[in-house]
């Protein structure tokens, strides 16, 4: 009887026991999902590496240079932009060589298709290269707000559809041109009075019609269209 009795209680002790080695055998995988949390997370640093390319180390300090090595591994000289009322061919020039790398730059980064005609003078100038988004805003912020030295020359005159670069009026003695903001010349007889001002790096090759129909734009006191006009820059070669 004692043996019986023996034998029941080391059998209970003996299932009670197996039980419990069964469920920490069951609770060891549970460390698993932390191992592919960590590997999931190498792969996000990898993609986030990604995204920013090694070259894009453009600051207010190396523009200059940034723009010479950038222009020797992207000679592209035409461009399109494209609006709600046409498109417009540009060929920019090669003997400004940094006004034009930069042009390039801000098309292949997308800058312009943030961007507006925001300036129409009728018998003068559409100007653009600007707007009131954040996401422009966030384009200007990211570089510094650089700016180029000019690249003034005499046979490069402000014609009808000239392509030149804006600059601050006031407080700029050296005559540094906004890499940004862009005026096209409007007026069949030129502008004249800029020439040796600003920098002239590109022209027109087609769509003057379209230069045409901006100009007729009602706009504000200050010259800003009433209904924006964004545009849309494209490489062409």
């Amino acid at each position: 009887m004692k043996f019986l009795r023996f034998f029941i209680l080391f059998f209970i002790c003996f299932s009670v026991w197996n039980c419990t080695q069964t469920k920490k055998e069951t609770i060891q995988p549970k460390a698993e999902p932390a191992i592919i949390k960590k590997e999931d997370e190498k792969k996000k640093l990898v993609i986030k590496k990604e995204i920013t390319p090694s070259w894009d180390t453009l600051t207010k300090k190396n523009a200059q240079e940034f723009f010479k090595k950038y222009g020797e591994l992207n000679k592209e000289t035409k461009v399109i932009i494209k609006t709600s009322f046409g498109n417009i061919k540009l060929k920019l020039y090669n003997d400004t060589p940094i006004h034009r790398a930069n042009f390039i730059f801000l098309t292949k980064i997308k800058y312009f298709n943030t961007a507006y005609f925001y300036r129409v003078t009728k018998g003068f100038v559409v100007q653009g290269g600007d707007s009131d988004l954040q996401s422009t805003a966030r384009f200007r912020k990211k570089y510094q707000h650089y700016r180029l030295k000019p690249e003034i020359r005499k046979r490069r005159r402000h014609r009808y559809g000239s392509l030149a670069a804006a600059k601050d009026a006031e407080n700029n003695p050296k005559k540094l041109s906004s890499p940004f903001n862009f005026y096209i010349v409007q007026s069949k007889n030129g502008a004249k009075h800029l020439d040796g001002n600003h920098t002239v790096f590109g022209e027109v090759i087609s769509g003057f019609s379209t230069i045409e129909k901006i100009a007729q734009v009602r706009v504000g006191s200050d010259d800003w269209p009433l209904v924006d006009i964004p545009m849309t820059v494209e490489i062409i070669e």
